[in-house]
């Protein structure tokens, strides 16, 4: 296995991975025009954000995002982990744990306070396997109020 950032040769199979995603952890239909716009525009501008990708034998079976936040509180950086996706055929093989690994290698090299994610309630499995890599439930709740358009032409994806 390898893990390595993505460029833009792999920006399809991210943008697809994405929609995968949607659909089997929220039951949401991501427009995949919409998907490559979002994935594009992130690996055009890393400071969007930046992906890492597992590699087995050349293939690209598992993809996670990085975002940033800055804390005025704490004078740092907090890094988020966003679009975790793990082909199906090759979960519970240790992709995430490669993946997460490397987040946290790089954390620490670039001073990063924590590292975070969000996760969907019912996702179960997933909270099980952030446990069993150290991560702890954080101390907030969530909330958000929906503004901007979500697909092409303001339509819900």
């Amino acid at each position: 296995m390898r893990i390595r950032p993505a460029d833009p040769r792999d920006l399809e199979t991210v943008a697809r991975a994405n929609v995968a995603l949607a659909r089997e952890t929220e039951g949401l239909s991501l427009d995949l025009e919409r998907a490559l716009c979002g994935v594009r525009a992130a690996l055009e501008d890393p400071s969007r954000g930046r992906y890492l990708l597992a590699e087995v034998g050349g293939a690209v079976v598992g993809q996670l995002l990085i975002t940033r936040e800055w804390s005025d509180w704490r004078d740092g950086w907090y890094w988020w982990i966003q679009s975790v996706w793990i082909e199906p055929d090759t979960r519970r093989r240790g992709m995430f744990r490669a993946l997460y690994a490397r987040v946290l290698e790089d954390a620490r090299k670039e001073g990063v306070l924590a590292v975070k994610l969000y996760v969907d309630r019912g996702n179960a499995r997933a909270q099980a396997t952030y446990r069993a890599l150290g991560m702890v439930r954080a101390r907030y709740d969530l909330f958000e109020t929906e503004i901007g358009p979500r697909g092409p032409g303001g339509e819900a994806s």
